[in-house]
Formats: C-alpha cells, sequence, structure tokens
C-alpha cells in the first residue's frame, strides 16, 4: 500500500510517455530525461499519449511500485507546463485530485505550509490554561 502525504515529492513528466516500458523503462525516463533518482522515494507520475491513462513509480526501500490507471472514458487534465523543463513538481493534494481526473489547476485549497507566529505561545491565557 502506497500512503500519499503532504511531505512526499512528487514529479510529473511533462510529456507523455509510451506505456510499453516497464518498471526499468520508467526507472530509466527518470534518470535520464527527469534528471532525478528513481530510488530517491520519490513517486513519478507519467501519462500515456492519448491521456487516458497514468502510472506512478515508487521505491519503497525493498523494490519498486508500479501503479496504473486507466480511464473508462476521458482523459486525464495534463496540462502541466514547467517553463520549458520535462519534469514538473506536484503536491499530494494535486495528485490526489488528478487520480479522480479532476484538473489540479482549477482546485484551490490552503497552501502546503503555515508558518506559525514566533510570538504563538500554547499556554495563552485566553485559552483556559493557568500557570
Amino acid at each position: 500500500m502506497i500512503q500519499v502525504t503532504a511531505h512526499m515529492r512528487i514529479l510529473a513528466a511533462v510529456e507523455p510517455v509510451d506505456f510499453r516500458k516497464g518498471i526499468d523503462g520508467l526507472a530509466a525516463v527518470c534518470r535520464q530525461k527527469l534528471e532525478a533518482d528513481p530510488f530517491s522515494g520519490a513517486l513519478f507520475v507519467f501519462v500515456n499519449k492519448s491521456r487516458q491513462a497514468l502510472r506512478i513509480l515508487v521505491y519503497d526501500g525493498q523494490g519498486f511500485w508500479l501503479c496504473h490507471k486507466r480511464l473508462s472514458q476521458g482523459r486525464f487534465a495534463w496540462n502541466f507546463h514547467a517553463g520549458g523543463a520535462d519534469v514538473c513538481s506536484l503536491a499530494a493534494r494535486e495528485l490526489q485530485v488528478l487520480l479522480w481526473n479532476a484538473d489540479p489547476a482549477q482546485i484551490r485549497g490552503a497552501g502546503d505550509f503555515r508558518r506559525i507566529p514566533n510570538n504563538f505561545s500554547i499556554f495563552q491565557k485566553s485559552a483556559g490554561h493557568r500557570k
């Protein structure tokens, strides 16, 4: 079982990939085109040319997982542009939206990280705690 969490590094290949490639072929794409280490634990997301299927490749420390999802109708909203780069970074929530066949660019939500102010105190008087 693969759990996608907010702290995971998720990289999407901008260009479609030939899905005749298996684990070794996709790992080679990670190294050569995406310039990333497939053994790093990052999730690598690929789409096929027709955008009807996507694959996720991830190394869990013991071996590779290759997950495949094919839509019964429609196409994935694969609108990732990385300014000429071959890879685009995704947030976990964007991947989850994509897996449900929605457009991550159209979904608005809270940011991934909100800094807690330095003057924030867990034991504030207004919270009802006594010292």
